[in-house]
């Protein structure tokens, strides 16, 4: 049976290098206990900007700013391989990496940042990559809009893995859409955390007949000790948790295997048995058996959006 390990330890905060390094560590301890699939969390590389839930919209609009900036110049651009390092990695150790990303636009305006997870083959290879269809609240000020270009479940050693971010995983088509391509390890590196969360991820686990990997962002305000936040005096208590992590894996069926990995730092090691998806779905397969088509439709645009098509009629 396939090993996964979830990764719940902060990045070095608007440093791509810093953050990198320390996911390649992870990465290896990972590997040395056997993992074949490793998950780490929502924008990982360069850091979730979490100062977008403390921010005032107007007076702290020069802040905001500045920051934005730092991170636009320490996010991850697929074209230029970034990625390098924990692409060397995963193929080192033969493991899937699904990881969480601040992705900068690297083929129109270079200057629009997306919230993006990627899956990593074992290979070294990028086998997916997947934008946030919608940024949520704040988030809107960071990360343009992603299509359904990524929205799909890749075939790995360890599985059929589909990911979806954060509140994705409250827009029911978008978790539709993943069922009806056979996604047996639904991973879901998110912000959120708690009980409201941990009983989604049993919900989906239910109603998806598939396996769950919750992915938290674990943070103390120790972790977002960058020095323009530190003299914004946003985050003057160390010690205090920013965000709970509550990292969890969930069977088919929604019992929880492992976790929640709540208020510390870690790693989560479970077992997936492919077979348990086959078993759930024998009495609640949402996208066959106990799907309507007759009366229920779904229409997905897989198409990229392109906000400029350059054309040679010649």
């Amino acid at each position: 049976m396939p090993r996964i390990a979830v990764i719940q330890q902060a990045p070095v905060l608007l440093d791509r290098a810093g953050t990198l390094a320390r996911a390649v560590a992870a990465l290896h301890e990972a590997a040395q206990e056997g993992a074949q699939l490793v998950v780490f969390p929502e924008a990982y590389v360069p850091g979730y900007p979490a100062w977008v839930w403390r921010l005032r919209p107007g007076p702290d609009m020069g802040l905001a700013d500045r920051l934005h900036a730092r991170l636009r110049a320490e996010a991850v651009s697929l074209a230029g391989d970034d990625l390098l390092p924990l692409r060397e990695a995963a193929k080192e150790h033969r493991v899937t990496v699904v990881c969480g990303i601040e992705e900068v636009d690297a083929e129109f305006s270079r200057g629009t940042l997306y919230n993006t997870v990627v899956v990593i083959g074992p290979d070294g290879t990028l086998l997916n990559r997947h934008r946030k269809l919608m940024p949520t609240n704040p988030e809107r000020m960071v990360w343009g809009q992603g299509d359904a270009s990524g929205l799909k479940a890749v075939e790995t050693p360890c599985g059929r893995v589909g990911a979806l971010i954060c509140w994705e995983s409250y827009m029911p088509l978008a978790r539709a859409a993943l069922y009806a391509q056979g996604v047996q390890l639904y991973v879901a590196p998110t912000y959120d955390s708690g009980d409201r969360w941990l009983a989604t991820a049993r919900h989906i686990a239910r109603e998806g007949g598939c396996w769950v990997i919750g992915s938290g962002c674990a943070l103390q305000g120790r972790d977002l000790a960058h020095p323009l936040l530190t003299e914004a005096g946003l985050y003057s208590d160390p010690d205090e948790w920013i965000n709970d992590g509550d990292s969890v894996v969930v069977a088919p069926g929604g019992q929880v295997v492992a976790g929640p990995l709540h208020q510390k730092f870690g790693m989560l090691v479970a077992e997936i048995d492919l077979e348990r998806v086959g078993v759930a779905q024998r009495s609640l397969d949402a996208a066959g058996h106990y799907a309507r088509p007759d009366i229920f439709r779904l229409q997905v645009n897989t198409r990229p959006f392109a906000p400029v098509e350059f054309r040679d009629d010649d």
